[in-house]
C-alpha cells in the first residue's frame, strides 16, 4: 500500500469518487488501481483568499514501486495492527473503577481478552444521566454522583466528543474503529481533527457498554467505590456502596479510571497512605463569540461554503509575567454548560453537538497554575487550591449555580457588566454579571487581560468588546497524579493500577483511552504470571 500526503483539493471536490480523484490529481489510470481511501483530510486556511483541503490517500495499486518513483510525496505505507491480549486465568475478575473514556476502553479490552471484568460507575446509565444533568440545567437541584463530571461516558459524555491528541501511539487507530463500530461517524477515520459531538457520543458509549456486557464484562452503575482491603502489599479486595449499603468484591487488580473530579477518591486514597503527588493544571474562563464571527475570521469570504464546517481555532500567547495564556477544548457552535459535582461549588466546561450550530463558539481560556501557586506542599494542595476558588465563584454567581459572566469591554475597562453585547449567553440555569476579580486570582484576571489582546492579533475580533467570559473553568486537567511504577500500578500497593486523566496520566478522551487500554493491558500481563 502507498499514502500521497499533501494533495490539494478545492472545497467542491467530490470526494464520492476517490478513483476519478486519483486520475485527476495523481495522473494515475483507472486500470492501475485496485483500492483507493481517504486517510487524512484538513482545512488549509491560511490565506483567507485561497481556503482549500489537505488530503492524503492510501492506495493499493499495481505495480507501487513505478508509482513511488513517479510521485515525490509518496511512501510505503503498513497499517498498524492491534493484537488484543489473552487470559486464560481468570480466577478472579479484575475490577474497573469508573466508566470514562479509560475504564471504557479498559474494561472493552478486558472483555475482549476473556477477563470478564467488572466495572464500577458511580453515576447512572447515560440515559438516567442526561435526565439528570437536563433537569440540574432547568435549574433542579444537583445531584453530587451524577451530573457532567459523574456516570456513564464519564466527562467527555458532555463534551464536543474531540478525538485530537498530541500523543503517537499504535492503539489510536484501534479505537477509532472502534468507536465507529460503535455508531460514530466514519469521517473521523481521517479528519485531522475528528469529533463526535456529544449528542452522538451517547448512543456510542451505550453500544460499547453493551459489547462489554456480550463478552462477559459486568457494568455497576450508581456504585460508588469506597474503600479496598491489602494483604502484606498486595490488593486483596475492593468495596462499593449502592443504595445505602456496602458491598466487597474480592480481586487482586483494580483499574482506577475516576476522572479528574472524584475529589472525595483523592482524599480516601490520601487516607490509605497510597503515594500521591502535587501536578500543575490551569485556570481561567470560558469566551464566548458568535460562531458566525469566528467562521468569518477564519475562513474570510469562504465563511459558510457548504463543504466547511463551523471554524475552530487554537491559541497560546506567553506573557511577561512568565504565565502562558492558551485556547483549551474548543466548542464551535456550542454551549457552555454547568460543570459542577459538588455541592456549593461552581465549575464550567464547553460542548457541542455532531452539527457544531449553535448561535456561539466558545473555548476555555487558561492560564497555568502550579504547585508555587498552591501555598502548601500538601500533596492535594492544588485540588484544595481548586474547590477554595469553586467555592468563591459559586458566590459570585448568587449561590445558586448561575455562572458569573462578564464582558470583555467592561472587564478590561474595570467595570462589572450590566448588560450583553451582540453575544448571549448559552450557560444555564442561569447567569449573573459578576467581575472575574471577585473568584480568580490577581495574576489570572491579568493574563486574561493582557492574552486576549495578543490573541485579537492573531484572530480578528477575538477581542471584541462584546465578547462574554463566563466562569469559572478549572477542571481542564488533575491537579493530583496518583504515583505509579513502569509497571503502571501504584508505587504504594501491589495490584492498583492508576489510570487515565484523574490519575495524571492522560489528557483528553482519546489519551485516556489509550491508558485505559495500556492498564488493561498490564493487568491481563499480570492475571498470566508475566
Amino acid at each position: 500500500m502507498i499514502r500521497v500526503s499533501g494533495i490539494r483539493a478545492a472545497l467542491d471536490t467530490d470526494f464520492s469518487d476517490l478513483v476519478a480523484l486519483c486520475e485527476k490529481k495523481l495522473r494515475i489510470s483507472r486500470d492501475k488501481l485496485i483500492s483507493v481511501k481517504l486517510a487524512k483530510k484538513s482545512v488549509d486556511a491560511r490565506k483567507k483568499s485561497d481556503v482549500h483541503f489537505i488530503i492524503s490517500l492510501d492506495i493499493e495499486a499495481k505495480n507501487e514501486e513505478k508509482i513511488l518513483k513517479m510521485l515525490k510525496n509518496a511512501s510505503k505505507y503498513v497499517p498498524e495492527e492491534y493484537i488484543v491480549p489473552t487470559v486464560k486465568n481468570c480466577e478472579k475478575r479484575p475490577v474497573i473503577v469508573g466508566f470514562g473514556p479509560a475504564g471504557m476502553f479498559a474494561s472493552l479490552v478486558l472483555s475482549m481478552a476473556g477477563a470478564k471484568p467488572i466495572v464500577l460507575e458511580r453515576g447512572s446509565d447515560v440515559d438516567r444521566r442526561c435526565r439528570a444533568v437536563e433537569d440540574f440545567q432547568n435549574g433542579g437541584k444537583l445531584n453530587p454522583e451524577c451530573n457532567v463530571q459523574f456516570g456513564e461516558g464519564g466527562a467527555g459524555t458532555f463534551s464536543d466528543g474531540k478525538l485530537t491528541t498530541g500523543i503517537k501511539d499504535s492503539r489510536i487507530g484501534w479505537i477509532l474503529h472502534r468507536l465507529v463500530e460503535f455508531g460514530a461517524p466514519e469521517e473521523i477515520l481521517y479528519l485531522a481533527k475528528p469529533h463526535i459531538g456529544t449528542d452522538k457520543l451517547r448512543g456510542v458509549v451505550k453500544a460499547l457498554r453493551e459489547r462489554v456486557i456480550s463478552l462477559g464484562g459486568e457494568i455497576r452503575f450508581n456504585s460508588k467505590f469506597c474503600g479496598f482491603e491489602s494483604e502484606n502489599g498486595i490488593l486483596s479486595s475492593v468495596s462499593y456502596t449502592r443504595d445505602g449499603e456496602k458491598f466487597t468484591l474480592h480481586t487482586d487488580s483494580l483499574i482506577l479510571a475516576t476522572g479528574h473530579s472524584a475529589r472525595d477518591t483523592f482524599e480516601l486514597l490520601y487516607n490509605e497512605k497510597i503515594s500521591l503527588s502535587q501536578k500543575s493544571f490551569s485556570l481561567g474562563v470560558r469566551a464566548e463569540h458568535l460562531r458566525t464571527d469566528i467562521d468569518r475570521a477564519m475562513y474570510g469570504n469562504y465563511a459558510g461554503h457548504p463543504a466547511l464546517k463551523a471554524a475552530d481555532y487554537k491559541l497560546a500567547v506567553h506573557l511577561t509575567n512568565g504565565r502562558t495564556l492558551y485556547t483549551f477544548c474548543m466548542c464551535p457552535g456550542g454551549h457552555v454548560v454547568a460543570a459542577s459535582s459538588e455541592e456549593g461549588r461552581l465549575a464550567v466546561n464547553g460542548m457541542s453537538c455532531f452539527a457544531r450550530d449553535a448561535e456561539n463558539s466558545n473555548s476555555a481560556l487558561l492560564v497555568n497554575v502550579g504547585p508555587e501557586d498552591y501555598g502548601s506542599d500538601h500533596p492535594l494542595a492544588g485540588m484544595y487550591f481548586q474547590r477554595h476558588l469553586e467555592e468563591k465563584a459559586f458566590k459570585a454567581g448568587g449561590s445558586d449555580y448561575s455562572a458569573p459572566v462578564a464582558v470583555l469591554g467592561d472587564f478590561i475597562n474595570g467595570r462589572v457588566s450590566d448588560k450583553f453585547g451582540k453575544v448571549r449567553p448559552s450557560y444555564r440555569p442561569a447567569v449573573k454579571f459578576a467581575a472575574p476579580e471577585e473568584y480568580l486570582p490577581d495574576f489570572v484576571c491579568q493574563s486574561l487581560k493582557d492574552g486576549i489582546k495578543e490573541m485579537g492579533k492573531k484572530i480578528e475580533g477575538f477581542d471584541d468588546s462584546d465578547t462574554l467570559l463566563t466562569g469559572i473553568e478549572s477542571r481542564s486537567s488533575s491537579p493530583v497524579r496518583i504515583d505509579r511504577s513502569e509497571n503502571l500500578q501504584s508505587v504504594s500497593l501491589e495490584g492498583l493500577f492508576p489510570c487515565g486523566e484523574g490519575a495524571g496520566y492522560a489528557g483528553g478522551i482519546v489519551s485516556a483511552a489509550v491508558d485505559g487500554m495500556k492498564c488493561a493491558e498490564a493487568v491481563c500481563r499480570r492475571m498470566e504470571g508475566i
